[in-house]
């Protein structure tokens, strides 16, 4: 399979333009990938827009690619997001990570009343950087079209608030009702919320139930913060058709 990269500059870009790979992303495909003159490549701009090309001259400042084809491909009828609550060690990242990878649409970083992890002054943007540039690369690994949006820290308050216009799906392992079991609707979106490694506080179950959200379990089994988020992508992946 060809090598993939991210440009902004693909947008535009047509059979027979050569496109200019700079800085970062040229370092990363001259020197970490080692593309070579002559290896076919394709290049994306993280919005739909997917070029195949040819890589004419390489070097760690600048590649040269030929484009040769394009296609672009259209935003999912609905958005799948993860609300991934701010997990210890590096839980909340290997669920952004494995999410991207299967094909989830948008992520929120979420400060539950339970999160170890706190993003608190200079941490939240280095936080927010940090899993914007996971998702990067986690989706330039699986050849996805559509980048992830990752979202801005949010409270239990704007989750609430969210409910009451979205749908809002609550992964909780005591849940009546199953996921794989839930209607399938044509909602524009809809969020997976995932609690930290001591689960989601009754008080704010209660206040997202009450806004309109939904508490579903996956299976019977008792999952991780960051395997939880991945494995319900998953499922609703097959449920809208995806797979």
């Amino acid at each position: 399979m060809a090598l993939h990269f991210l440009a902004d500059e693909a947008a535009t870009a047509r059979p027979g333009d050569t496109l200019v790979l700079t800085g970062a992303e040229a370092h990363h495909a001259a020197t970490v990938r080692r593309v070579r003159p002559g290896e076919q490549v394709t290049v994306g701009d993280g919005r739909g827009t997917w070029l195949t090309g040819v890589c004419a001259s390489a070097a760690p400042r600048e590649v040269i690619v030929e484009v040769t084809a394009r296609r672009d491909e259209p935003a999912p009828q609905t958005r799948l997001v993860l609300v991934q609550a701010l997990a210890k060690g590096d839980r909340d990242e290997l669920a952004i990570q494995a999410a991207t990878e299967l094909g989830v649409d948008g992520i929120v970083p979420w400060q539950a009343a339970r999160s170890v992890s706190r993003w608190d002054g200079p941490k939240r943007d280095k936080g927010l950087a940090r899993w914007r540039m996971i998702a990067r690369e986690a989706a330039k690994q699986a050849h996805r079209a559509w980048l992830p949006e990752v979202e801005p820290v949010v409270g239990t308050a704007d989750l609430v608030r969210r409910a009451a216009s979205t749908r809002v799906l609550v992964l909780e392992p005591t849940a009546a009702d199953a996921l794989t079991g839930i209607e399938q609707t044509d909602d524009a979106e809809c969020l997976l919320v995932v609690g930290p490694e001591g689960g989601i506080a009754a008080e704010e179950l209660a206040s997202l139930t009450a806004a309109g959200a939904r508490a579903v379990r996956l299976g019977d089994t008792v999952l991780r913060t960051s395997t939880a988020g991945p494995a319900a992508v998953a499922v609703m992946s097959a449920r809208l058709g995806r797979w």
